[in-house]
């Protein structure tokens, strides 16, 4: 009986995307005693709103096999993906998603603080560093107006907002500053940002990269341990183009493309309910289909995501359980299972060799 209720588990598809999400190694345990079944699963990703939707997809398919009383115990580990190669992975982080985009003004930031805290809010330890040096949005967006602090005068304490960890340039310099710095300049600060932030042992980071494909963004993506990214676009063609540079960057520096995210896609007017497409239709579908990647959600043009995000306070912050939360959440969970489907990186496990003269 134990070995068909393995199968059954082992068989399950997630109903968000039609992936097998239940391994071997999730399944704890399975003990049969008088008319009861306990279950212990742990599964490699947040889920903490869908517990109910995966308890009954259990508890409906098991009673077709066993006529007994069905306990589950959940629990979630998350662990570290591989990084591309040539470049170590962070101790302190198991994962990092880099949000990009070809281009500026398509939602690329407001979208990464809102997948933060999707995330957080689905169960995992998460952290937010703002790579857009030039132009810092995070602080702003996430309501923090203090800097950090260092204990030992050599690193620095991430600032927590929401339940996220957060690090950006825009803590430690004045709101209105320019950053007139060269390239070179401008990734080594980013380094520093990375690896010289306590990050406070991160399930997921999400890193807010400048927009655009150019020199910066590319040493970026060499330097930095990147688990894989994610696109945001709108619909329309201009910002596709843009995009698709975007996706192409990634691959010449073979990270992975966890999926693309269509920003804007539609506009339904606060008055009469009307809506229209109103930077076109279906242009991140068609990309996806084009690159052969997955279109993780398609977000509306809605003025509560900029009216929330102006006062620090994202959607996720504000109502977890509104519509556009719930976008949100489910863009999160296709994320991390995306990240589920990538190589474990089992890099900690080897032993280090030591050559000592005798």
């Amino acid at each position: 009986m134990k070995k068909n209720i393995q199968e059954f588990l082992l068989q399950i598809k997630h109903p968000e995307s039609d992936q097998k999400f239940i391994s071997e190694k999730n399944i704890k345990l399975i003990d049969i005693e008088d008319n009861k079944v306990i279950l212990s699963i742990e599964l490699n990703f947040p889920f903490k709103s869908q517990i109910n939707i995966y308890e009954n997809i259990i508890q409906d398919g098991l009673k077709k096999i066993i006529d007994s009383d069905i306990i589950i115990n959940w629990s979630h580990k998350i662990l570290t993906r591989k990084v591309q190669q040539g470049v170590n992975s962070i101790k302190s982080i198991k994962n990092v998603i880099a949000i990009a985009s070809g281009k500026g003004g398509v939602g690329k930031s407001s979208t990464a603080a809102n997948l933060a805290l999707a995330l957080s809010y689905e169960g995992a330890n998460v952290g937010i560093l703002d790579a857009d040096i030039y132009g810092p949005s995070q602080p702003q967006m996430l309501g923090i107006n203090q800097k950090p602090n260092s204990k030992d005068g050599k690193s620095m304490e991430p600032l927590v907002a929401h339940g996220v960890q957060v690090m950006s340039i825009g803590f430690l310099v004045d709101q209105e500053t320019p950053m007139v710095w060269r390239g070179p300049m401008v990734t080594s600060t980013l380094e520093q940002l990375l690896k010289e932030t306590n990050w406070d042992n991160l399930d997921y980071l999400i890193i807010d990269l400048p927009p655009g494909t150019g020199d910066i963004q590319l040493t970026l993506a060499q330097k930095i341990p990147v688990t894989g990214a994610i696109i945001v676009t709108t619909p329309q063609d201009i910002a596709l183009l843009d995009a698709r540079r975007g996706l192409k960057m990634f691959e010449k520096v073979n990270i992975p493309i966890l999926g693309i995210i269509e920003n804007m896609s539609t506009h339904i007017c606060s008055n009469c309910g009307h809506e229209e497409y109103i930077f076109g239709k279906d242009g991140g579908s068609k990309m996806c289909l084009d690159y052969k990647t997955e279109l993780l959600g398609s977000l509306p043009l809605d003025i509560n995501i900029r009216e929330g995000l102006d006062a620090g306070k994202p959607s996720i912050a504000i109502n977890p359980n509104s519509d556009i939360s719930e976008i949100y959440k489910k863009i999160a969970r296709k994320s991390a299972l995306k990240v589920l489907d990538l190589a474990e990186d089992h890099s900690s496990k080897f032993p280090n060799i030591v050559i000592q003269q005798s």
